[in-house]
């Protein structure tokens, strides 16, 4: 068909009249996103009222069994060995123990009262023990995963979709640095025990946030951060000098760009600098009393779970917002009581020393420390190398300390086996809110605007701030 007879062919003028106002709109639309998101940011934040003014965030990876930790069953032990009735588990997502014979297992340990509180704690945790009176166990956590990458991913994001970003990169957005020469948002790996699963490098990633809210990775043992010390043969005034110039030409070209991810790569490049001296005088701990190191149990540069707590204090001491350490290890299939003794003995005595040390010198007050894992263990039997329990989302254990959280209390329940969160439930979203209130962060309001959604850590379904345990 000839086209001047198409009513519908659009002459080449027309089409870049319209083609251009259609652009000029989506340049519209992109600025105006951003003025809305700043807008949301500075109606979700209370400043005057946060309790929190950072986070360590305590993961023991693989899912630490609530049953030999914190929450004692007297009738677990009573039907050790026996079947496990069908009311509490027809029709509950189950790992590996899908259709099979299910027996209940006992504790595989003796439960205490400790501190003022008369809280129960296990023998595998005789430091958390000591502490009792200074932490908030809440017993009626669930989650929605069962497997651990995605179980991962939705305790660290809200969600289970790849790709979103992290709780630290969310409060790293909304409240900043207060450092100038390291990261707002770092993280610490250490190994121990039985089958450590893999941490991907997206548990600490921004996702559609800027990307200068990214978690960095440090590592345990070794450099700190690759590349960090200059090449032999350039002094710090030479790279100090280029990156000033290279600087300097981007922000040139940038000008004319204005693409806000040039800026968050300038930014990269500063702080990369401004890390070559900082970081060295971090990792350095000749400043430590031996008294301190003893505390811990740590050996500086042997990558283990007490050497990274002693890092964590160092970290939030120079301002970092948002700490978060990985001990792998926790998968406890089989073999439960002998690696329980392992993780614990690798755990146990230096988060105590963090709370320790962090009380002592005046941190704990505004630090929120939160202890836990993906999700928790089944009450019944799974047998791969001696007694064992499976992954279970329906009923686990974490506490929280610091940061205006109330010591030592206990937080709601699970049924008599362990099974159901039965009393006060406790979702991972609502954990999140709790955070982000005690850091002064009014979580329904805390969004970021992203293809067309308000975004939130704590999505759209209704997530409450567990107010009991606040002080």
């Amino acid at each position: 068909m000839n086209k001047l007879n198409n009513p519908t062919a659009l002459k080449r003028r027309t089409f870049l009249n319209q083609a251009g106002l259609g652009l000029g709109m989506t340049a519209f639309h992109s600025l105006l996103s951003r003025d809305l998101s700043g807008a949301s940011l500075e109606k979700s934040l209370s400043p005057m009222l946060a309790k929190a003014k950072r986070v360590i965030f305590l993961c023991m990876s693989g899912g630490p069994s609530h049953l030999e930790t914190f929450d004692y069953k007297p009738k677990l032990d009573q039907m050790d060995g026996k079947p496990m009735p069908d009311s509490f588990t027809k029709g509950q997502p189950i790992a590996q123990l899908q259709g099979q014979a299910l027996r209940v297992l006992g504790h595989q340990t003796k439960f205490r009262k400790y501190g003022l509180c008369g809280q129960r704690v296990s023998d595998f945790l005789p430091h958390t023990a000591k502490m009792v009176d200074d932490i908030a166990v809440i017993r009626s956590m669930v989650t929605e995963q069962i497997n651990h990458d995605p179980a991962h991913t939705f305790m660290n994001t809200g969600t289970v979709i790849s790709g979103r970003p992290s709780m630290g990169s969310w409060v790293n957005y909304g409240l900043g640095s207060e450092s100038q020469d390291l990261p707002g948002f770092v993280v610490l790996t250490s190994v121990g025990g039985r089958n450590p699963q893999p941490i991907a490098s997206r548990q600490w990633s921004s996702g559609f946030l800027p990307s200068r809210f990214q978690g960095v990775e440090f590592n345990s043992a070794g450099d700190p951060v690759h590349y960090v010390s200059n090449p032999s043969g350039v002094s710090l005034k030479t790279q100090s000098s280029l990156v000033r110039t290279i600087t300097a030409l981007d922000r040139k070209k940038n000008a004319l760009w204005a693409n806000p991810e040039v800026d968050t790569k300038i930014s990269a490049y500063e702080m990369a600098f401004r890390m070559q001296s900082s970081v060295p005088g971090l990792m350095d701990v000749s400043d430590e009393p031996a008294s301190a190191l003893e505390l811990y149990g740590a050996k500086p540069g042997d990558g283990s779970y007490a050497s990274n707590c002693l890092l964590a204090r160092r970290l939030v001491e120079r301002g970092v917002r948002f700490v978060h350490l990985y001990h792998r290890g926790w998968d406890h299939h089989g073999g439960l009581a002998n690696y329980m003794k392992i993780c614990c003995g690798l755990t146990d005595r230096p988060t105590w020393a963090l709370l320790t040390d962090l009380k002592q010198r005046g941190l704990l007050e505004d630090t929120l420390v939160i202890w836990g894992g993906e999700f928790g263990r089944t009450p019944m039997f799974q047998g791969k190398g001696g007694a064992g329990r499976d992954h279970h989302i329906k009923g686990f254990s974490m506490w929280m300390a610091g940061g205006g959280i109330k010591g030592g209390i206990s937080h709601g329940a699970t049924d008599e086996l362990g099974y159901h969160a039965e009393k006060d439930v406790v979702h991972v979203r609502d954990l999140h809110a709790t955070m982000l209130h005690q850091l002064g962060i009014n979580h329904e309001n805390f969004s970021y605007q992203y293809q067309g959604l308000d975004m939130r850590l704590t999505g759209v379904e209704k997530a409450k701030v567990v107010r009991p345990i606040l002080a």
